[in-house]
């Protein structure tokens, strides 16, 4: 075979080699969504069920009610506080991991121990949280004892606190992992320049390690984004149904049968994550970035 036939074939067989992907792609994710969207602009009637009558009713009254926009802001706070505790405890322990353990066997040993938590099921690790954080609890009975409060503290449980605790407990991982690997491509003699010049330690980390994974900060960033804002288990069990997600909202149509409204709220939802993954992504290139 010529040079010239194999070149006029490689963009076939490169179509070839990315088509089962597509096709996974298109049928468990395109039609689905696509799915969603048109069911959205269905109309819901009482003692009829879903309406194919295309109509703006779902999203309107969206909009128009108030606790749609109590849900979606709640929704930003847990993100935006998960996200921010789950950076900084990614950071430093993808930064104690990669520069401060000499041996590599010991490195990838601690990274191994930080994905113990993953053996059991999510549930698991969220419900342990109950006798830690309970008016008879660990933590509780700890400063009962030790004189420092007369009462047990009734905000660990069940209350904004216990949520993002759960959520940082679950959420850290995806955060160190690409921080981790982002760290562990820099080149330790750039820090030793760094050092030579007259940088100081948090000089180091702030000019050249931040700088450097910024892709491994944006991936674990959108992680964390995506994780928390499609959750509705944790925000329900651990806040004891005081506080709510914008998940809650298409949980409670979904009990109604109200699947227009339900798909509509998914959709603003989905719409929403992706300009939260956009703006991200237009901070950092992070496809440029992967391909270094």
């Amino acid at each position: 075979m010529s040079p010239s036939n194999a070149a006029s074939k490689s963009p076939l067989t490169t179509y070839l080699q990315v088509a089962p992907l597509m096709l996974v792609l298109l049928l468990f994710f395109a039609v689905p969504v696509a799915l969603v969207v048109v069911v959205s602009f269905f109309r819901y009637q009482m003692l009829v069920g879903i309406v194919p009558d295309f109509t703006f009713r779902n999203y309107i009254d969206l909009f128009s009610n108030p606790t749609t926009w109590t849900l979606y802001l709640s929704t930003v706070k847990f993100t935006l506080i998960t996200l921010a505790i789950t950076f900084v405890l990614g950071f430093w322990i993808a930064y104690f991991l990669v520069f401060h353990v000499r041996s590599l066997l010991i490195a990838i040993g601690l990274f191994l121990v930080c994905t113990v938590p993953f053996w059991t099921s999510n549930i698991i690790r969220m419900i342990s949280w109950r006798p830690v954080l309970g008016t008879e609890g660990l933590i509780n009975s700890a400063l009962i004892k030790a004189g420092v409060i007369d009462q047990p503290l009734q905000w660990l449980l069940y209350s904004d606190f216990s949520v993002v605790v759960a959520y940082v407990h679950l959420f850290t991982l995806f955060m160190i992992v690409p921080i981790f690997n982002s760290m562990a491509r820099i080149d330790k003699s750039l820090l030793e320049a760094a050092v030579d010049a007259g940088a100081t330690r948090w000089g180091v980390v702030w000019n050249v390690v931040l700088p450097l994974c910024k892709t491994g900060i944006a991936l674990g960033a959108l992680f964390v984004v995506t994780l928390v804002m499609g959750d509705f288990f944790v925000v329900t069990v651990m806040s004891g149904g005081l506080s709510g997600s914008a998940t809650s909202g298409i949980f409670n149509d979904l009990q109604f049968l109200n699947y227009p409204r339900a798909a509509a709220n998914a959709v603003i939802l989905l719409i929403v994550v992706l300009l939260i993954a956009a703006a991200i992504f237009r901070l950092v290139d992070v496809r440029k970035e992967l391909v270094r």
